[in-house]
């Protein structure tokens, strides 16, 4: 999934503390944080290895645990299309330092509540070795455009 946009309110932000100037200011504005003509490239690629390209919003989470079913469905709620317990603290640390973000997630499981199934690090493991190889195949075809 190519991540438009995201939820972090439930986790400190990575920005507090004291600002460092040259890095960026006090209060960085996220109303894009990721690049809309970055967004196009990468799902165009994306679409040419898989056949399709999702894209939406990915809700942080800092674990690490797997998220409640009630969890789960507040984040829906809430308008999150994915969740995870990364990327968005680096996202928000690059534009703050006035870089263009780009990001994209391997959805690796279904959330808790989605199936009767129970969440395993093992599935999430299986998962992201089966699609290895595409993923470095996408992000090396993106790099080089």
């Amino acid at each position: 999934m190519v991540i438009n946009d995201h939820l972090s309110f439930f986790a400190e932000s990575v920005l507090r503390g004291k600002n460092e100037d040259e890095f960026g200011v006090r209060f960085p504005d996220m109303s894009e944080v990721y690049d809309k003509e970055e967004i196009r490239k990468m799902k165009t690629i994306i679409e040419k290895h898989t056949g399709i390209a999702r894209e939406g919003v990915y809700a942080y989470m800092k674990g690490p645990c797997y998220e409640t079913p009630a969890e789960i469905r507040a984040l829906r709620i809430l308008g999150a299309d994915s969740v995870g317990m990364s990327t968005v603290p680096e996202a928000i640390v690059a534009k703050h330092s006035g870089m263009k973000v780009i990001a994209i997630s391997c959805i690796t499981n279904m959330a808790a509540g989605v199936t009767d199934n129970k969440l395993s690090h093992e599935e999430v493991k299986e998962t992201a070795d089966r699609v290895k190889g595409q993923f470095k195949e996408i992000i090396k075809e993106y790099l080089i455009k």
